[in-house]
């Protein structure tokens, strides 16, 4: 964040709550641009195959449409074999991306999840 932004913040809030408002402001921004990044990565490694958006069927029929994956693997798990290089069932490209990407990638993920259907 500039200085004349935290300047700017500070005036218009006061020292306390403005520290705290700036601070809220550049974590959102943070979390926006990796959020991004991860729309990025997606479309640039997985659309050819997948559905990476929140609506719409996969390119690919056996390729489950991201708005699904986290119902379908544990994020954790999902993290660790995205730095590993995925091993599924189905032929997938091989490409490398590193953790911050994975991180992206995941956050990007959550921000497009499916609500689970009651019945």
């Amino acid at each position: 964040m500039n200085l004349w932004k935290i300047a700017l913040c500070l005036a218009t809030m006061g020292l306390t709550s403005g520290l705290a408002a700036c601070a809220g402001q550049e974590k959102a921004s943070q979390q926006a641009a990796q959020i991004s990044d991860g729309r990025d990565i997606a479309d640039a490694h997985c659309a050819a195959c997948h559905a990476v958006g929140s609506f719409g069927d996969s390119p690919s029929p056996d390729a489950p449409p991201f708005r699904t994956i986290l119902a379908r693997y544990n994020e954790a798990n999902l993290q660790s074999d995205l730095i590993e290089g995925i091993q599924v069932a189905h032929p997938m490209p091989v490409f490398q991306i590193n953790p911050q990407g994975v991180d992206a990638l995941i956050a990007y993920l959550r921000t497009i999840q499916e609500k689970p259907k009651t019945p």
